[in-house]
């Protein structure tokens, strides 16, 4: 019996007096409950677990040269088929590492006018705020693309 014949019968009981107003309001309650349709949150849970790994995963360059470049290619290719959500956070985590290199080839041979001092710490700096920023979205469940990164990857 469906969650509709379940109600009809529980609201007969109700009209002959066999149950209390309280009674019914507690059954239908439960009732209500047991059917209604729900998101695993194990799921929801590990998603964001993923995106939160994803972003992170940057900063493994202060550990290993290029780690933070491998890294996170190789979670975003293992994980992309199983959400787009986190194929989402990939996306823009590799946009960002692509756009970031492009900035700093770019600030380099500005070092020689004396610009590109200032534009690599700048570079710098948003090297390391923009992965925090975008670690705390994730883990929040929100997406944030990062700000001035090109869009290879859309």
């Amino acid at each position: 019996m469906g969650l509709a014949g379940e109600l009809e019968k529980l609201n007969a009981l109700k009209q002959a007096d066999a149950i209390s107003e309280e009674e019914y309001q507690q059954a239908k309650d439960a009732l209500l409950e047991q059917n209604r349709p729900r998101t695993p949150a194990a799921a929801v849970l590990d998603v964001n677990t993923w995106s939160v790994f994803l972003h992170l995963s940057q900063f493994l360059t202060y550990l290993l040269p290029l780690a933070g470049i491998v890294a996170p290619i190789i979670l975003w290719q293992l994980k992309k088929d199983e959400s787009s959500i986190i194929d989402r956070h990939g996306k823009i985590v590799l946009n960002w590492i692509l756009t970031e290199l492009i900035l700093f080839l770019v600030a380099i041979p500005l070092c020689f006018v004396l610009i590109g001092v200032p534009l690599i710490f700048i570079i710098s700096v948003a090297a390391i705020v923009f992965p925090i920023i975008g670690t705390i979205k994730a883990g929040n469940g929100e997406i944030w693309p990062y700000p001035c990164s090109i869009r290879f990857f859309k």
